[in-house]
């Protein structure tokens, strides 16, 4: 492509992340080296005035001839957001009021500018959430603050998981046995930190051979990894020492891909990640999906590349 984009990232503090294996550090180091401008903006940078949307913005540079943590900022100005051809909206969660805020702000922009995700949908698609809007794939589920409805379903499935409704990177998880006192201990501290609901499932006894991400562009499966957790831990996020390995779609990986494809190119959820534990879907990533880094490193598959070929050719036939 010869037009060279200008590119927006709403995404965390680049010191903030571990730029090794961060899946926004790739793909903003391949928008670089295809010639594009890209720049930096945090949620806090937002502005709204007359009804146009600006940004305190900064353009960035990487450099990973002399390491990872090579970057460097430029002067932060206020431009006009409707400037820019792409905003990738790469901000870490938690799901607040914050992040919500931003996809009002973004969902002003015009036509001619694309946010990835769709900032829309994005808000009507908490990960947790969003799934439940296929629940022929989903492992029995419960969403409720209600204790004795709670107890229910663990006297019904014995072993279960409880995780917070807005939660990410495996924070705040349980893996609750049929004997574990700590049952009414759990649930006070969650609502004693939060007035929202909890995720509750049955526990899935598959999650010890891996939990295994895979990346959608445009509903299209382009990478997939395993997370195989720890000796003695439940969850398999890479946060929390999961370790990635080289795995292959199957049959019904492919069938679970296929049913949410059709809905995920009708709300221009372009880049997502789901995770599949066994037979079944346990949530579908649309705020700021990874795990690009680890699958070009087992199975040598470039989606950075493909991310960006899909983009140009969608602001071209635009």
């Amino acid at each position: 492509m010869s037009t060279k984009l200008k590119v927006a990232f709403l995404m965390d503090p680049l010191e903030r992340l571990d730029l090794k294996g961060d899946t926004s550090f790739a793909l903003a180091l391949e928008a670089q080296e295809r010639g594009h401008t890209i720049h930096h903006f945090t949620p806090d940078a937002l502005i709204l005035r007359s009804n146009k949307v600006l940004a305190n913005i900064c353009k960035f540079e990487l450099d990973i001839e002399n390491g990872f943590n090579n970057y460097k900022y430029y002067e932060k100005n206020i431009q006009l957001l409707s400037d820019f051809d792409i905003v990738l909206m790469r901000q870490d969660p938690p799901f607040d009021m914050s992040y919500i805020t931003a996809t009002h702000l973004l969902e002003k922009l015009p036509k001619k500018t694309i946010v990835v995700n769709n900032p829309f949908e994005v808000r009507n698609a908490p990960e947790k959430i969003f799934v439940t809007n296929f629940p022929h794939l989903m492992p029995e589920t419960l969403i409720t603050k209600d204790i004795n409805v709670i107890k229910s379903f663990r006297d019904e499935f014995q072993d279960i998981i409880i995780k917070p409704l807005y939660g990410n990177g495996g924070q705040g998880v349980f893996h609750l046995k049929p004997n574990d006192e700590n049952f009414y201990s759990i649930l006070e501290m969650f609502f004693k930190q939060s007035n929202e609901p909890l995720m509750i499932q049955k526990y899935l006894k598959d999650v010890r051979n891996g939990d295994k991400r895979i990346i959608l562009l445009n509903g299209e499966i382009v990478g997939a990894l395993n997370r195989v957790p720890q000796k003695g831990e439940s969850r398999s996020n890479m946060h929390v020492g999961g370790k990635p390995e080289r795995t292959s779609i199957t049959k019904r990986d492919q069938f679970i891909c296929n049913e949410i494809s059709q809905s995920l190119k009708e709300k221009g959820l372009y880049f997502v990640g789901i995770d599949i534990i066994g037979d079944f879907i346990t949530e579908i990533n649309v705020t700021s999906p990874t795990g690009i880094r680890e699958i070009k490193i087992n199975d040598s598959i470039n989606i950075e590349k493909m991310f960006w070929d899909f983009i140009e050719d969608k602001i071209i036939t635009n």
